[in-house]
């Protein structure tokens, strides 16, 4: 999602960069591994524990569990997304752009954290990381971690690479940061459009056991669409969770990359 473009266009080239992306992934370009959620939880041996929030914790060993996720926020939106989690009882995590967002709305991050959100990493401006030099790419995770630190009190273990674009050289950035990186199965390509039916639609119609639904807090149709999607969830017999809740009693590992 390209940040500090305005209206149609931003959400044109949001598209585009989105699909781009997609056929990078599927056509095979992309030059690393990725684990998922259930197959971190098979190698880890021990009991579940919290993942350092109040969220309580979650055996999906043996709860059909799903990771809600929101990109690029905070926003104005947000808060009226953690007022529904805190109705509904779940926890998300928040993948939160730095600079004009964690930096802009201080006492929301410090919300989330306190309400049982994950906080997470998504870059302080949204660069494609395997686009930049890698002092600019460790620069753009750690100017994150150190501002999200800073106001709440919690340093993330997640990070997302912009538009999911990552390779060796990012993870290895990754694994020196102490960050994992996530991916997810679940959009319902929220930056193309304001219809709230059609984005939990779009969710009903992907969601899988173990999955990690990305959704983002900045456009004004997602939130909407948050109570809806929750109920459908729920008449599937899912538990909402944080990313870190679904890999347990594993441990988000730095550098390597989680996909359902």
């Amino acid at each position: 999602m390209p940040v500090g473009i305005p209206g149609v266009r931003r959400r044109t080239i949001s598209a585009l960069a989105a699909s781009t992306a997609l056929a990078a992934l599927l056509g095979g370009c992309a030059s690393y591994d990725t684990t998922t959620p259930r197959s971190a939880r098979a190698a880890a041996s021990g009991s579940v524990s919290g993942d350092g929030t109040a969220a309580q914790a979650v055996d999906c060993r043996k709860a059909s569990c799903v990771a809600l996720t929101f990109d690029a926020g905070p926003s104005r939106y947000t808060p009226k997304l953690l007022d529904i989690l805190k109705q509904q009882g779940a926890h998300a995590t928040f993948f939160m752009l730095g600079k004009n967002h964690v930096m802009k709305y201080p006492d929301t991050v410090r919300r989330l954290v306190a309400e049982g959100n994950e906080p997470a990493n998504h870059t302080w401006t949204h660069k494609i990381l395997t686009e930049v030099e890698p002092a600019e790419a460790r620069a753009e995770i750690e100017r994150t971690e150190d501002a999200v630190e800073r106001i709440s009190g919690r340093r993330p273990v997640l990070m997302r690479p912009p538009q999911g674009r990552t390779d060796e050289d990012v993870s290895a950035i990754c694994k020196e940061l102490g960050v994992a990186q996530v991916l997810w199965s679940v959009t319902a390509k929220d930056y193309a459009t304001d219809d709230s039916e059609l984005i939990r639609k779009r969710v009903r119609e992907q969601v899988k056991r173990d999955g990690i639904i990305l959704l983002h807090d900045i456009y004004p149709g997602t939130v909407p669409a948050v109570p809806g999607i929750l109920a459908d969830l729920k008449e599937k017999g899912y538990t909402v969770v944080t990313v870190s809740q679904l890999l347990s009693p594993a441990r988000p590992e730095p550098g390597r990359v989680y996909k359902p």
